[in-house]
């Protein structure tokens, strides 16, 4: 018999897998961004995923990437038998549904959804973006200490793996950022400059500021994309959270409110 409280164990170890599946415009795991509706584990040790994004339109690129990637981390859990992903209220639901389950490779079933869309460049040019945002995080925060900007361009990866950073968000962005150093091999050794561009170049100190500047506008531009689906989700699905005083003049216009004769339904 399969013992309600291994489900529940189950269950929860899937959902901390789904945190490292990120919405690849920005960066941010789809779990932070409400997208993952439900978790289900039967008996036999199958999982469904049901995940949603913030609108029927939202690019099939972000939709097969977010789905492939729900896949490939529930999958690497030794315990699953096998797993469904479910798009739900998708535009290209019917399409990313059916190429997930299939077991057909990835990069076919892309390009053909995809208008010919080639996998690689599309990957690439989103962990460009995450690259420059998580290495801004870790660049603000050595600056911040008093840094000088040739200490910081002529930091080495080793040197960077021993600061005690404090602040949450450079502690957040730390093995994010390292990860993908090595994912794209720019610092193959501790004795590698600990920031290099994503192009492999390395940054003068001179040159930090304008550097700055230009992963300033990705960040930016990645924060407001998600303030923008954030808002999206809320809108489409309603589900603002009502305050401890009880829902406002505005919960009502906004239509947050269920009607009370639902609300006498479920007493």
């Amino acid at each position: 018999m399969f013992l309600a409280t291994l489900k529940a164990e189950c269950e929860l170890e899937v959902w901390d897998c789904l945190s490292a599946v990120s919405d690849p415009e920005l960066d941010e795991p789809i779990t932070d961004m409400d997208f993952v509706q439900n978790v289900e584990v039967s008996e036999d040790l199958f999982v469904r995923v049901e995940f949603r994004l913030p609108t029927y339109w939202c690019s099939p690129n972000f939709a097969f990437l977010m789905a492939f990637g729900i896949r490939s981390e529930v999958m690497a859990l030794p315990w699953v038998r096998g797993m469904t992903v479910h798009l739900q209220d998708h535009c290209f639901g019917d399409e990313v549904n059916d190429g997930v389950n299939s077991g057909r490779p990835f990069h076919e079933i892309f390009a053909e959804s995809c208008g010919g869309a080639v996998l690689n460049e599309v990957v690439e040019t989103f962990m460009a973006k995450a690259f420059d945002r998580r290495q801004e995080a870790l660049l603000l925060a050595l600056r911040a200490e008093g840094r000088s900007d040739a200490a910081i361009t002529s930091m080495t990866l080793a040197a960077l793996k021993r600061v005690r950073f404090t602040g949450p968000e450079e502690l957040r962005q730390l093995p994010r950022y390292l990860e993908l150093l090595a994912v794209k091999g720019l610092a193959p050794g501790g004795d590698a400059p600990a920031f290099p561009t994503w192009d492999g170049e390395r940054i003068a100190p001179d040159g930090l500021q304008a550097h700055m500047g230009r992963l300033r506008s990705t960040r930016i531009n990645m924060e407001f994309n998600g303030a923008l689906c954030r808002g999206l989700g809320a809108t489409r699905y309603k589900e603002v959270a009502i305050g401890p005083e009880g829902p406002t003049l505005v919960d009502f216009i906004a239509g947050r409110i269920p009607p009370r004769e639902a609300t006498d339904a479920g007493r």
